[in-house]
């Protein structure tokens, strides 16, 4: 059985945004910041990355643990009600990022993906990671 009435429900997932989420403006201020630039949702890139580097071919994804599954074995069963309908959805979502994943992978790209409360507890170890992937790249091109 849902907490919420059925208008409720329905208008807290039109409020879900695919794009320019919080936690996504949060990562993208810490780059900014430090004085990355960044392409945001390029769709030139397979799987359309919230950020890319594109000339050092570093794909950044920022998921959330609800649409794309975190520790999804043990999560399954907190949907309480359409359950064959959130499975699914979900189950694809989790299949389309390991596929996004192995195709950016096999034309060298560097994937970083990271949770919502991965950037919600602490940006900075977020933007230190992305940091070493750029200072890696960056060694590997000669630029």
């Amino acid at each position: 059985m849902d907490k919420l009435s059925p208008e409720q429900r329905r208008k807290n997932m039109q409020a879900v945004k695919a794009k320019g989420s919080v936690i996504e403006m949060t990562l993208a201020k810490a780059l900014w910041q430090k004085g990355y630039r960044y392409r945001k949702n390029d769709k030139s890139v397979f799987g359309k990355p919230d950020f890319t580097f594109k000339k050092l071919k570093i794909a950044i994804f920022v998921d959330s643990e609800f649409w794309h599954g975190k520790n999804w074995r043990k999560s399954k069963h907190h949907h309480k009600s359409n359950q064959e309908f959130w499975h699914r959805k979900i189950e694809q979502n989790i299949k389309r990022d390991k596929t996004v994943n192995k195709t950016l992978k096999n034309n060298d790209w560097t994937v970083i993906r990271f949770w919502g409360n991965e950037i919600q507890k602490n940006v900075a170890s977020c933007v230190i990671k992305i940091e070493e992937s750029i200072k890696t790249k960056k060694a590997e091109c000669h630029i």
